[in-house]
């Protein structure tokens, strides 16, 4: 199974919404008007903090036999050449990167490319997820809806910021972000601060029209 491989196998496109936004399935409503149905609150302390919290890293939620990061590498890059065991993404190109614009040479142990949670585990932690099961932060954690391939100082540079924060560089993206964004809130009842929620209608003002993505996976899981 070495060489170029069509996306299929542990592909995460496979699931009911792959973790492209700009692809991925839209619900019926915009985005603009969902915004509006998000709860208001001060963040929390961010006491207690630990990406331990949210399960192992990249578990196989799914149970398709390959790790959360290696499905959405399989599904947003191109030119994919995988190992003989059929998940390892070991080669590929992100084209465009969503954050920047630019192309991006994948190279396993070379990576210039993470899988960044849009809402990050740390501030979906401040907002509600202290709150939530141990499976259900594990489902949110793997979640392809709440995931996307990006460069990875661009995605560093993010840290745990919401939109009120940081915004992607490429501004032809910032309307699929946000939704993004705001699709899971909604999925997973996270809440927003007062300024997040300005920020966000802000950017889908330009974009009356974007549609929610829906999709990804159950909003618990068991242990994959």
């Amino acid at each position: 199974m070495s060489g170029l491989l069509a996306l299929g196998g542990c592909d995460i496109g496979n699931s009911p919404a792959g973790p492209s936004l700009q692809t991925g399935a839209a619900a019926d409503g915009a985005a603009l008007q969902a915004v509006g149905e998000l709860t208001v609150k001060g963040r929390a302390p961010k006491t207690g903090y630990d990406r331990e919290k949210f399960g192992p890293a990249w578990a196989d939620t799914d149970h398709n036999g390959c790790g959360t990061r290696d499905d959405v590498l399989a599904h947003q890059l191109t030119s994919v050449s995988r190992d003989p065991d059929g998940c390892k993404v070991l080669r590929g190109v992100l084209d465009p990167d969503p954050y920047t614009g630019t192309r991006i040479t994948y190279v396993r142990g070379h990576s210039k490319v993470d899988i960044d949670h849009l809402v990050a585990l740390s501030d979906a932690w401040q907002k509600g997820a202290q709150q939530w099961s141990d499976s259900k932060r594990r489902a949110f954690a793997n979640d392809s809806l709440n995931l996307v391939a990006a460069d990875s100082s661009t995605n560093r540079q993010k840290g745990d910021g919401d939109t009120a924060t940081w915004l992607p560089p490429n501004k032809s993206y910032r309307c699929d972000y946000v939704a993004g964004q705001v699709a899971v809130k909604k999925k997973y009842r996270l809440w927003v601060t007062q300024a997040e929620k300005d920020a966000m209608a802000k950017v889908l003002t330009a974009c009356p029209n974007k549609k929610l993505p829906s999709g990804g996976n159950p909003t618990e899981t068991a242990v994959g």
